[in-house]
């Protein structure tokens, strides 16, 4: 009678979907993720099924229409959890829900937040069908584009046969801070939507032209290409290894080099780097460190930024070169940011400038430890090669060139002993995403003392300091890693209101 009745129902309405599944209640996360695979799985197939009948030429007389999974949980109590933990747990009684995708991708980080919730809260999980539609673009992810190869042979909008990404959906209200859920409507769960995840994953491809699901919770950011070969070429002396601790080397193009193998086993070279290349030394559990050359800019900073989120890192640091405004700093001098002063811009509309973005104290910790190791000086000793201070992000490379007297002045007001164009604008989406964040840069010029980057000056510079640079993020990162999460996504990062999802 069912099946019947949905066969009547879509015919009426011109649009054809899977069989609806009733919603289904659990107690233990796995089973409640393997449901949601489940949902996820059919709802795809559905429609890459579809859409193959429709290059084969079948004709389609109505909408072809599959529904994101969703989970939800219900809570009347007002009881104390425990809050020593930033996330696990909503912050008043209500119903609550989040869609989602990928669950192959995302199956440890939903078992872990689902089992927070259960073992906080005692109520059974609701998974079932949303009523959010899966776009097309989104049912394929490896990224096809679906598009192109029907337009010619089509005699009808390719809009009236599929969803396609709808914008008005896809934001960052809930991580902002601004969503305003409409009356009856749940509230949110997690701090992105399905959709808003799938578009990041999709963009991810692109941009550094490595699948997302090879990346890792521990990323560095650098601005030069230099870094990156010095990683490619410790990540391939490590990887060659048989005991070696990483499971993996992957470089654009999807290469994969297994432990103990000398060259990739998998995937295909890319033809030309993308706009911002991204290499993964994977680890179990995606505990591995992931490095991208994000360029130059602070729009490439928060566009990088803005997708990696999703993936929800334990941390993420920018090493990269830097302005020393000091006369006492030298070049190769490291700068530890304390504190931003953000000129670049970007962020303006989602995280305002008087917002103040503090240090993590975790994260400063293992910079500095990190720094000490690796150059063997501490206490007093490090003071002679690292600064601690204000690092001010702007987003016009050439101020030197302009009547800088006014710039100069707010810098030395903010007491910054250091400026780049990207640094500030990391950090700020650290925050906005409660993603864990840190900065270590590398004095690499000091225009104001008439120390430019001059060809000959840099290439020196590069070689003596590139190597010792990246082996303390690396170091950095190792030590992070070692540490529980929950001590490393800190309250200091949650809002009044915050989603149950780290």
């Amino acid at each position: 009678m069912r099946a019947r009745v949905w066969r009547i129902m879509t015919e009426l309405h011109s649009i054809e979907t899977p069989e609806p599944a009733a919603p289904q209640t659990f107690s233990e996360p796995e089973a409640a993720v393997e449901r949601l695979a489940m949902l996820y799985d059919e709802a795809t197939s559905f429609l890459c099924t579809r859409f193959e009948g429709l290059l084969n030429g079948r004709n389609m007389p109505r909408r072809m229409r599959a529904f994101y999974p969703q989970v939800a949980i219900t809570t009347s109590s007002f009881a104390h959890i425990d809050s020593r933990l930033s996330y696990g747990h909503v912050p008043t009684p209500g119903h609550y829900a989040a869609t989602i995708t990928r669950p192959d991708l995302f199956r440890d980080y939903l078992t872990q937040q689902l089992g927070l919730l259960l073992k906080n809260h005692g109520v059974p999980l609701i998974v079932g069908p949303s009523q959010t539609p899966i776009p097309i673009h989104f049912a394929f992810p490896d990224g096809m584009h679906v598009e192109g190869a029907l337009m010619e042979r089509l005699d009808r909008p390719f809009r009236d046969l599929f969803d396609v990404p709808d914008l008005t959906i896809t934001d960052d209200a809930i991580v902002n801070g601004t969503f305003e859920p409409a009356s009856g409507k749940p509230l949110p769960l997690a701090p992105f939507t399905a959709p808003r995840v799938d578009y990041s994953l999709h963009r991810l491809a692109h941009y550094t032209a490595t699948g997302p699901e090879h990346f890792q919770n521990f990323v560095i950011f650098t601005n030069y290409q230099f870094y990156m070969d010095a990683f490619c070429q410790m990540a391939q002396e490590r990887i060659a290894k048989a005991d070696c601790d990483y499971e993996a080397f992957v470089e654009p193009g999807n290469l994969v080099t297994p432990r103990g193998s000398s060259k990739p086993v998998s995937g295909k070279a890319v033809g030309r780097l993308p706009q911002m290349p991204a290499y993964h030394l994977k680890a179990p559990d995606h505990s591995g460190i992931t490095m991208v050359n994000i360029g130059v800019g602070p729009s490439n900073a928060k566009t990088i930024t803005d997708h990696i989120a999703v993936i929800r890192p334990h941390a993420w640091l920018m090493l990269g070169h830097c302005a020393g405004l000091r006369n006492t700093q030298a070049l190769g001098d490291y700068v530890l940011a304390h504190g931003y002063v953000r000129e670049d811009h970007v962020l303006d509309a989602d995280l305002p400038s008087w917002v103040p973005i503090p240090p993590l104290a975790e994260v400063q910790v293992a910079l500095e430890d990190a720094v000490e190791e690796i150059t063997g000086l501490a206490g007093y000793e490090l003071k002679s090669i690292m600064r601690t201070g204000t690092v001010a992000t702007i987003d016009n490379r050439n101020w030197e060139l302009r009547d800088h007297r006014e710039p100069v002045q707010r810098f030395s007001q903010s007491r910054a002993i250091a400026l780049d164009m990207e640094s500030a604008t990391i950090a700020a989406n650290g925050f906005r995403f409660r993603v864990p964040y840190g900065t270590l840069l590398c004095v690499s010029d000091k225009p104001l003392h008439g120390e430019l980057k001059l060809p000959g000056m840099a290439t020196a510079f590069y070689k003596r300091q590139i190597d010792q640079h990246l082996q303390i993020g690396l170091r950095a990162m190792e030590k992070l890693r070692a540490m529980a999460p929950e001590r490393l996504h800190s309250r200091k990062l949650r809002s009044f209101t915050e989603t149950a999802f780290q």
